[in-house]
């Protein structure tokens, strides 16, 4: 039973979210711009952690 509740739990929620991304005008472009921020952040800290990676093999 607690499997059946969390997967209608999920359902729910990404039944909300699509809702909001293409029902609500301004949710929809506050969701594109933070996922473009998100993945600046992500090219970012992936850039920086081969780049320690790569000191680290150096070293050793």
């Amino acid at each position: 039973m607690n499997k059946l509740v969390s997967i209608l739990f999920g359902l729910i929620l990404l039944a909300a979210g699509v809702y909001g991304a293409f029902g609500l005008p301004s949710w929809g472009e506050a969701a594109i711009a933070f996922l473009q921020g998100g993945i600046v952040w992500l090219v970012l800290l992936i850039g920086l952690m081969l780049v320690i990676l790569g000191i680290s093999d150096l070293k050793g």
